[in-house]
């Protein structure tokens, strides 16, 4: 299982405000997340699930700021695909916590 950070910037929108482009890319995540858990942050949106399924998603949420008027979009994303067990978001969490 993969967790994924993702981060869409769009450029070129004559403003510095983002959370209508925010609010427009978590209208589409919710409309086609298939499943797939994810956790809005601050400053960016935490996935997890299956990683095709989820760099699918990318490519769909990467197209929303277009849609909206932005003329350049900057997406970041970093994925930890962990093999060897389970990784969850939750997981990643307690693992922190416990150490506390």
């Amino acid at each position: 299982m993969a967790v994924v950070e993702i981060s869409i910037v769009p450029l070129g929108t004559g403003t510095t405000s983002l959370s209508p482009y925010v609010a427009a890319c978590e209208k589409e995540l919710r409309e086609n997340s298939q499943g797939l858990k994810y956790e809005l942050t601050a400053m960016g949106t935490i996935v997890e699930g299956d990683l095709d399924q989820i760099l699918t998603l990318v490519r769909r949420l990467h197209e929303v700021p277009f849609r909206s008027g932005a003329k350049r979009v900057s997406t970041s994303i970093k994925i930890d695909d962990r093999r060897d067990k389970e990784g969850t978001i939750d997981q990643k969490i307690r693992s922190v916590e416990d150490k506390l």
